[in-house]
């Protein structure tokens, strides 16, 4: 979807539109969850403080985030998407593989079923999405990113290993700031520089990763468009109004997360194995702290007792906490079926692949 939380807001009020528009709180401590285009002009973008953001666009606009809202517009999005397919992938809220090789319409044209799938969201909605199609997951996602916003871009079989050359290693799939950097260093800094390294030489200096950049650089991506997705954890996170150093006050507000974390873990019946704390300092370092107490954690008794002794042994001396969250993880099937579920990251949208 073309930034998707900011064009929900948009939509719902009309004082909003042609605006530059962030979703999140102007506040000391406040972060962008999403930007309108209109802010992105001004280099506003998803995750930057909102200090930040309002030096480089002052008349910048506030509106807090409406979650409710925008998992029941992504709800009517994939009923759309399964009038063509079963195969959906969900990647967040706003941005899904589809696998329409075999579809429910029998159209055996990929770039037809996008531009039905765009027009029915436009429709159903009244927002705008991107599409992207190939042959495969690494071609279709870097697709989806050409032409934004209400864009559609296709990458044919025979086009792709040219078009790939052509790429920017930061297009790469996986290829995060820190890799990007190695590979500079590398001077990889395109897909025809990655593809002149032979497999070994790349797994050599990135691990398994490795294989998949070969291939990648080739335009080949065997990974399936995976519709159900094995809820690896369950988790909860705080930031603070003000940075926390009193353990009194620390245990209160661990309280309040492990209460939200454990409503969280009831309603889905996800018993794990290990608990984990995480820790933001006010420096913004982060650390993490799990425990595998034995057995599943089961009852709530156990899992604060956990969180306590995790939070016990962190040092907050020198340092003080401006944020903490919980995480149930290391779940196995406790004599019934697995639990299954559609990934919604409330991050930023990216675009929708199809």
């Amino acid at each position: 979807m073309d930034a998707f939380f900011a064009s929900v807001e948009q939509r719902d009020n009309p004082d909003f539109r042609g605006k530059p528009l962030a979703v999140g709180y102007a506040g000391e401590r406040g972060v962008v969850a999403a930007a309108s285009y209109e802010a992105r002009k001004y280099g506003v973008r998803s995750a930057m403080p909102s200090k930040t953001a309002l030096k480089r666009c002052p008349w910048l606009i506030f509106t807090p985030a409406r979650f409710d809202v925008y998992k029941e517009v992504s709800g009517r999005i994939h009923e759309i998407f399964h009038e063509y397919t079963d195969l959906v992938e969900p990647l967040s809220i706003d941005e899904a593989y589809l696998d329409i090789t075999e579809n429910k319409i029998g159209m055996p044209s990929g770039t037809i079923i996008a531009q039905q799938i765009k027009q029915k969201i436009r429709e159903t909605t009244g927002l705008t999405a991107s599409a992207g199609v190939s042959v495969n997951k690494f071609l279709a996602k870097i697709a989806s990113d050409y032409n934004k916003p209400d864009g559609l871009f296709v990458i044919t079989d025979a086009e792709a290993e040219a078009f790939v050359e052509g790429l920017k290693i930061e297009q790469f799939w996986g290829v995060g700031p820190a890799t990007a950097e190695k590979m500079h260093r590398l001077h990889i800094l395109t897909g025809a520089d990655l593809k002149r390294h032979p497999e070994a030489f790349l797994c050599s200096r990135f691990g398994k990763f490795g294989h998949e950049l070969y291939e990648f650089a080739r335009g080949i991506d065997n990974r399936r468009v995976e519709p159900d997705r094995v809820r690896k954890s369950i988790g909860a996170e705080e930031t603070y109004a003000h940075d926390l150093d009193d353990a009194d006050e620390l245990a209160a507000k661990l309280r309040e997360v492990a209460d939200e974390v454990w409503r969280r873990v009831s309603k889905h019946e996800f018993f794990g194995r290990t608990v984990t704390l995480k820790v933001k300092y006010a420096d913004f370092t982060q650390i993490t702290r799990g425990k595998t107490p034995g057995g599943f954690v089961t009852e709530f008794g156990l899992f604060w007792q956990t969180a306590r002794e995790l939070l016990s042994a962190v040092d907050h001396s020198e340092k003080k906490i401006r944020l903490m969250g919980l995480t149930v993880s290391n779940a196995q099937d406790l004599d019934r079926p697995e639990v299954y579920q559609l990934e919604f990251d409330f991050g930023e949208d990216n675009g929708q692949c199809c």
